[in-house]
């Protein structure tokens, strides 16, 4: 697989990696460490934020930028990057820094583990009650725990944001005792103007990814104000960004990104749940990139990346809020679905017809195969053809053209006929139209994979995952609670669709061979759309050779099909039939639209005595237990991917298997979590045990 060519420096970002359960104790085995506690106070420059003065659009107060808090997963360059990151966050909450503990290698002397925690922690020691100085410890809970990991560098493992004791109402100065050199830094980390902090993927990230595909929050310039700043009420950026900590904290693997313009406000953002994210491992070969709630100006810029599962339901894969429809904002959020894909390309991504998508998915996914959803400009044909006279037989004449041409001199035969007879040769859309004729027209896609996403049919339509949850005058707070209900609807409709097609056997229609194999492996749905094509192999009524050429065959098959006005038409598919290789492909590639074979095909198989469909017709992704296969069973990329990839994924696959199995019964879960107590607790002492070789 190609590399991600991505940023390495992440101006401002939140990642959850779920909750890390790697939790260091106060004191350490005194054969590996020593504990060395500090009462280092550091006081803090800044102003206190008050709630009430936040800006109306992005909830900022003025002239300052809101620091993303602490959270688990965080990891910084290096030691002094992730105190200057909490001294800096400290600054702007209102209270001052103290470091707890710090724990070094007994040999080397090499800091490996610390405490940051909030002055007021703690109570005065006994000998110091009697001093003149008033008691300013209140026992405060607020602290930031952090490890050196394997990459060198440092991994939050556990943050407690919750103060007990009033914020700061005062200016602060933040003096770290240490050298001028160090000193210099810290200053210049926290001044006023220059907000940058420095955050590194977390190890969900880091497990597998590219070390050059390192995601950037880019700082991009735009021409249009209006299009450099999301469009949110006030106290928007607040709900969302509470929105994902508690999302970090109660779904593990949740990630975020957060990109911000030059004056601190948000521009774009995006994520994706726990969920979401095992889906890459499974239905992440089509894409469709939904942006129509961005384009139809709604509340919120709202843009989606939906797939289609192993039943044919749309899973979402991901969203983000854009603050515009700009180059800069498509490559921003396509880079960060990049990233949290560990670097995964898709085969087919699936859009609006928009030039500066086009041109932005170019750049980020190179590789892909970038396609026109077609029911997003049939449904533009009223508004773009309705003015003209003769709509009614122009709309029909368009229909048949896009429809029923199976070859593209038929398309390009139809299509001119259209033009000529109506007088529409001049008219602005169709021009543009017909340019772009390869991205759209069935006829010249049927090379693509589409994994039934395709809309090659006039029936047939994408929607929006969220056409039920959002109307355009939904405010963001309003929706963050619809998204969590949308998800909730979804998961329960897979799990349903999951038992039914365990645990029931479906009806067969026919005595055909092919239909009784299909019922054995597919899911429930998929198999009703499967056992259709054997259905309606009965309509074709004649199967015959036309050219014969060593192992390859070409045959004709008629069919009897509903034409115009409900009458019976006969039409011919050509179907090529390779003998040797057992390899079966019709005209109107009904299997990369689809992919299942169609009745065309089936009936040159059965003309052939062929009993079975071969197994590369057979998709894993239809199966009915295809989320319960191993890594090797999947159709993936494996070998294009990082050793480390290949680990990760075979991971979550089969930690997931035992999540879902664990929540069938109370007994079913109490196993489940003993044993990932007991996995943990073994993980946590080979790193033990190899810690203490290393000294």
């Amino acid at each position: 697989m190609e590399e991600a060519s991505l940023d390495s420096e992440v101006d401002l970002t939140g990642q959850g990696s779920g909750r890390s359960q790697e939790i260091e104790s106060d004191g350490l085995d005194d054969q590996n460490s020593e504990q060395i506690e500090s009462d280092e106070l550091f006081s803090q420059s800044g102003g206190q934020i008050e709630s009430d003065a936040l800006d109306d659009q992005n909830g900022f107060t003025d002239g300052q930028k809101q620091f993303v808090a602490p959270a688990v997963g965080m990891e910084f360059e290096s030691y002094d990057d992730a105190y200057n990151y909490y001294n800096c966050y400290a600054r702007e909450v209102g209270f001052r820094v103290r470091v707890k503990n710090s724990w070094f290698k007994r040999n080397s002397r090499e800091k490996y583990g610390a405490v940051l925690c909030c002055s007021s922690q703690g109570f005065k020691r006994i000998k110091d009650v009697n001093r003149l100085r008033k008691e300013t410890r209140t026992g405060c809970p607020a602290m930031m725990r952090m490890r050196m990991v394997d990459s060198k560098r440092w991994r939050v493992l556990e943050v407690t944001l919750e103060h007990n004791h009033l914020l700061g109402a005062k200016a602060y100065k933040s003096i770290k005792k240490t050298g001028a050199g160090n000193k210099k830094k810290l200053d210049s980390n926290c001044d006023a103007e220059v907000r940058t902090i420095k955050l590194y993927r977390a190890l969900v990230i880091d497990a597998g990814a590219n070390r050059n595909a390192n995601f950037s929050v880019r700082r991009c310039k735009t021409t249009s104000d209006c299009h450099d700043k999301l469009n949110l009420r006030k106290g928007d950026t607040q709900a969302m960004y509470n929105y994902f900590c508690r999302m970090q904290l109660t779904n593990p693997n949740f990630f975020y990104l957060m990109d911000l313009n030059d004056e601190g406000q948000l521009r774009n953002v995006f994520w994706v749940d726990a969920r979401s994210r095992a889906g890459y491992a499974y239905f992440i070969d089509v894409i469709y990139f939904d942006n129509s709630y961005l384009c139809n100006k709604y509340e919120i810029g709202l843009v989606a990346f939906v797939g289609t599962n192993h039943h044919g339901q749309s899973v979402l894969l991901g969203c983000g809020l854009l603050a515009g429809e700009t180059k800069a904002s498509y490559v921003w959020v396509f880079k960060a679905w990049l990233t949290c894909s560990l670097g995964r390309f898709p085969q087919t991504i699936i859009t609006e017809r928009c030039k500066i998508l086009e041109s932005a998915i170019s750049e980020v996914f190179p590789r892909s195969s970038h396609c026109v959803a077609l029911s997003h400009i049939m449904r533009k044909v009223p508004e773009k053809l309705g003015g003209l006279r003769n709509y009614d037989a122009i709309r029909k004449a368009l229909i048949k053209t896009i429809y029923e041409a199976l070859k593209p001199f038929d398309f390009e035969a139809s299509w001119r006929f259209m033009i000529q007879r109506f007088g529409v040769g001049d008219h602005e859309w169709l021009l543009s139209l017909y340019d772009d004729r390869t991205k759209w027209a069935p006829v010249y896609l049927k090379d693509t994979f589409f994994a039934g996403m395709a809309t090659a049919r006039s029936n047939e339509t994408l929607t929006a995952f969220f056409d039920k949850y959002l109307h355009k005058q939904t405010p963001l707070k309003e929706f963050l609670d619809k998204y969590e209900l949308a998800l909730q609807k979804k998961y329960k409709e897979e799990a349903v669709a999951d038992t039914e097609s365990r645990n029931s056997n479906p009806e067969l229609k026919t005595r055909c061979s092919f239909e009784l194999q299909l019922s054995k492996v597919y899911s429930r749905e998929i198999f009703k759309r499967v056992q259709l094509e054997v259905e309606e192999m009965y309509s074709c009524f004649s199967t015959t050779q036309l050219h014969v050429d060593g192992q390859m065959v070409i045959f004709l098959v008629k069919e009897r099909v509903l034409g115009e006005g409900n009458r019976r038409e006969i039409r011919d598919y050509e179907v090529l039939y390779n003998r040797a290789a057992a390899e079966v492909r019709c005209i109107c590639s009904c299997f990369n639209f689809y992919g299942y074979l169609c009745r065309h095909a089936l009936c040159v198989l059965n003309f052939n005595g062929v009993e079975e469909i071969p197994s590369k017709y057979i998709l894993s992704r239809w199966k009915k237990d295809y989320k319960r296969l191993g890594a090797s069973d999947l159709e993936s990329s494996s070998t294009e991917s990082t050793e480390h990839v290949q680990w990760f994924s075979q991971l979550y696959r089969s930690a997931l298997q035992v999540v879902e199995e664990g929540v069938i019964s109370l007994d079913h879960y109490k196993v489940a979590l003993n044993a990932f107590e007991e996995s943990l607790t073994r993980v946590h002492h080979i790193e033990e045990k190899l810690n203490k070789y290393s000294l």
